[in-house]
């Protein structure tokens, strides 16, 4: 968390967050794409739009956007007052310190909410039926489950094929790179019209107060460029975040993505990647002007098996069309 965001205007930022599933997640009910209208909508015609809207509807709610969280969605980062812990004078009581926010100054009262308030199932039951996943669960069945079932879920942006904030932004300072499929944000190009944070299904671009421009993790870039992995897989106690190349047909993600059923989305999506052992892909990658080395990572790298040959590694949300 703190090798991007360590700066003042993303301290409620979190590039990487774990959350407690049964749960509705940071910022609140992410999921619930009916009131953040997060990802791509499929219209009567076959195409595919954001579902904040085309271009007009975004270009009319620039200066006032409805779909937009607020902090109170995600929480007020907070510190707590250990100066006073040294500089309160002698009295009958220990000394105590009290949270005080980072944006204002100010004290806080009380902490309503936090980046994983729902650690361990530790929130009321009323707050944690809100999960999206559930909706059309009885509440009884929902309980019943949540007793019985628990995971964590670790959440970082998807550095998605079809990217929706590249879409909604109206700047076009977001782009993913041809070279190894990146999602950035050109800081000189942000306007801070936060239109990608409505556009993102998953929640995770962040508004920087300070800059006044959009932040989102960025791959750890400059680590991949120099042959390292990113801060997060190499840091994993668990050894379980994987990065490797995966080779795919960029020329029918639009094609994928417009499918008509929701239920299809996954299946489609798979088709989009390429077995990096077939001598026909092969081929055509060195036709394509795909350099040997990244054909030989491709080939050895586990991503593939993991989510193609065992199944193992899906997709978080593949109705979202991302």
């Amino acid at each position: 968390k703190n090798v991007w965001t360590s700066r003042e205007g993303v301290e409620y930022a979190w590039f990487n967050n774990v959350e407690t599933k049964p749960g509705i997640g940071y910022p609140k009910e992410w999921e619930n794409q009916h009131k953040w209208k997060g990802g791509w909508l499929r219209r009567k015609d076959g195409r595919i739009e954001p579902r904040i809207g085309g271009k007009w509807r975004v270009l009319a709610n620039i200066f006032a956007n409805p779909d937009l969280p607020e902090i109170d969605d995600y929480y007020e980062p907070f510190t707590f007052d250990y100066q006073h812990l040294h500089t309160a004078k002698q009295g009958e009581h220990q000394p105590t310190a009290r949270p005080r926010s980072l944006i204002s100054g100010e004290r806080l009262n009380k902490i309503e909410w936090g980046p994983n308030w729902e650690e361990i199932l530790g929130t009321e039951f009323a707050k944690r039926r809100k999960d999206a996943n559930f909706e059309k669960i009885q509440a009884d069945i929902y309980g019943q489950f949540e007793n019985t079932f628990m995971m964590y879920l670790p959440r970082l942006c998807e550095h998605c094929l079809n990217p929706t904030c590249v879409a909604s932004c109206p700047s076009g300072a977001i782009y993913k790179r041809e070279e190894d499929g990146i999602v950035l944000i050109d800081q000189d190009k942000c306007r801070g019209w936060r239109m990608c944070i409505s556009g993102c299904p998953y929640k995770k671009i962040y508004y920087n107060w300070k800059t006044g421009k959009s932040e989102k993790c960025i791959f750890c870039y400059p680590r991949i460029e120099a042959g390292q992995p990113t801060v997060c897989s190499e840091t994993c106690v668990g050894r379980i975040r994987y990065l490797g190349v995966l080779l795919y047909d960029a020329d029918r993600i639009e094609e994928v993505a417009s499918s008509p059923d929701e239920r299809d989305l996954y299946h489609r999506q798979c088709e989009i990647f390429l077995d990096p052992n077939d001598p026909e892909v092969i081929a055509q990658a060195k036709k394509d002007g795909i350099t040997d080395n990244v054909i030989a990572a491709a080939q050895a790298s586990p991503v593939y098996k993991l989510a193609m040959d065992w199944g193992l590694a899906l997709p978080l949300h593949p109705e979202y069309r991302t």
